[in-house]
């Protein structure tokens, strides 16, 4: 059995100021609390939000904490149950013309609201994380193929003997922060079967996890159909959530550590196919970079701060890998 060794018991400290965060609410975050996607249009999405709320409540920034939330609850709250859709659009009429969720956002702000709740003594922001963490348990987890797995969304992404999931929705700290939250809900299995299904779906002869995974009833595990085999810009995610849960000892970090410290390629590339070995011809981000520090435990090669180029995707993994080394356990001696 997991022990739940969760590593944001270091949240309710005050955190330093943080000029980084201060450029990245100036970039990145609207008067009203949206964030902007920069490289993807200036849409948002349910895990830019949470992103941002996780960043604010990190930095005791209650002001744009409740700026964030209150963006949130307006813009992307569904009315039938107490989960987020995915996508705003200001360039379309609705801006929310999929009601989907995406259950790696209502993750992060759930994660964020729980936080939040023990920092500021907020009961609102307890009863909110609450409600979001039964929904997930209720329409997002199911038991398929010997696992206890985490849908991508409501609808969708299931099929006739299979259903198709995406690792690196698996927030591991948030999860384990909810197992501890609600002992005995079934969270811990959810994170120990998210861990069995990175060691047994690696492919190809880097043995890589790929953005998207299907799983068959018969347990068996295969890129999914319909993306490219990519670990790719979902994937790069992983090793963030598992070394902000003290988890970096498992099977699936140290091939990924390989790549991208592969010297015969430097910068690592942005993504690469698993199977034909095919690699984007563009490097990976200032944000991977720093997820590659996070994980290979090298704290001197984490990027010090923000820089003019990176956009909001960049930016966001940097600084939530900047906030999971300082809450995870530090490098073994």
């Amino acid at each position: 059995m997991l022990l739940v060794a969760v590593a944001s018991l270091t949240f309710a400290l005050a955190a330093p100021a943080d000029e980084s965060w201060e450029r990245y609410k100036s970039r990145f975050m609207s008067a009203d609390g949206r964030i902007l996607d920069s490289g993807n249009g200036d849409v948002s999405h349910s895990e830019g939000q949470g992103f941002g709320m996780l960043l604010a409540e990190a930095q005791g920034d209650r002001e744009a904490f409740d700026r964030l939330w209150q963006w949130t609850r307006l813009h992307l709250a569904r009315t039938d149950v107490a989960l987020f859709s995915w996508r705003y659009d200001p360039t379309n009429v609705p801006p929310v013309a999929d009601p989907n969720n995406a259950s790696d956002g209502d993750i992060l702000i759930a994660w964020a609201l729980q936080r939040a709740a023990s920092r500021w003594q907020e009961p609102r922001y307890a009863q909110a994380a609450a409600m979001i963490r039964e929904a997930i348990a209720e329409y997002l987890v199911v038991q398929r193929g010997g696992y206890r797995v985490l849908l991508p969304g409501v609808q969708g992404f299931r099929g006739e003997g299979y259903v198709d999931l995406n690792l690196s929705y698996w927030v591991m700290p948030a999860l384990l922060d909810f197992a501890q939250a609600e002992p005995g809900a079934g969270w811990e299995t959810l994170v120990e079967d998210g861990l069995r299904l990175l060691e047994q779906g690696r492919f190809g002869r880097y043995r890589l996890p790929t953005d998207w995974l299907r799983l068959d009833a018969d347990g068996s595990l295969a890129p999914a159909p319909g993306w490219p085999p990519r670990f790719g810009f979902d994937a790069v995610r992983i090793p963030l959530y598992l070394a902000w849960a003290d988890q970096l000892d498992r099977p699936g970090v140290s091939p990924i550590l390989a790549l991208w410290n592969d010297p015969a390629r430097q910068p690592p590339p942005a993504w690469i196919d698993v199977y034909s070995e095919a690699r984007a011809e563009y490097a990976a981000s200032r944000g991977v970079l720093a997820i590659r520090a996070l994980a290979g435990r090298d704290r001197r090669a984490m990027p010090a701060g923000l820089a003019p180029g990176d956009d909001y995707y960049s930016a966001s993994l940097l600084l939530l890998a900047r906030l999971a080394q300082r809450e995870s356990a530090p490098a073994p001696d």
